[in-house]
């Protein structure tokens, strides 16, 4: 078994493309509507055939109260692993990302939390290497 896709809800779909796309980086895997609905997932470039993000509108009203109760609390919807979350951190400030969190060391990591304007905070994460 796989875990080929995963969703976040967004309150904005353009606006979930244009920061997943121009500030995060990654790349369109799926772009298309079928009347009011559209399928909109992105992916890593690093992984193109990886496990795809889809950018979900959170019109469900249950769908909004959970995203608006997890921001709230300061809970990432979404984490991000990489290999340089200091360097990301820059890359992403530099794109005009805004930052919740510079990166801090935690127990096991070093972790950076940024608002992806669309309701959600994503925290990247840096695993320590023992």
């Amino acid at each position: 078994m796989k875990i080929k896709l995963t969703s976040v809800y967004v309150d904005n779909q353009d606006n979930a493309l244009r920061f997943y796309t121009d500030v995060l980086g990654f790349a369109v895997k799926a772009d298309f509507s079928n009347g009011p609905f559209r399928w909109l997932t992105v992916i890593s470039p690093d992984e193109p055939e990886g496990t795809e993000l889809q950018l979900a509108l959170n019109d469900n009203p249950a769908a909004k109260a959970y995203q608006q109760a997890i921001f709230k609390q300061g809970q990432p919807a979404l984490m991000l692993f990489t290999d340089d979350v200091k360097g990301d951190y820059e890359r992403i400030k530099g794109r005009g990302g805004a930052f919740a969190t510079a990166p801090t060391e935690v127990t096991g990591s070093t972790i950076a939390q940024l608002n992806d304007s669309c309701g959600n905070l994503i925290q990247i994460t840096q695993l320590a290497r023992w």
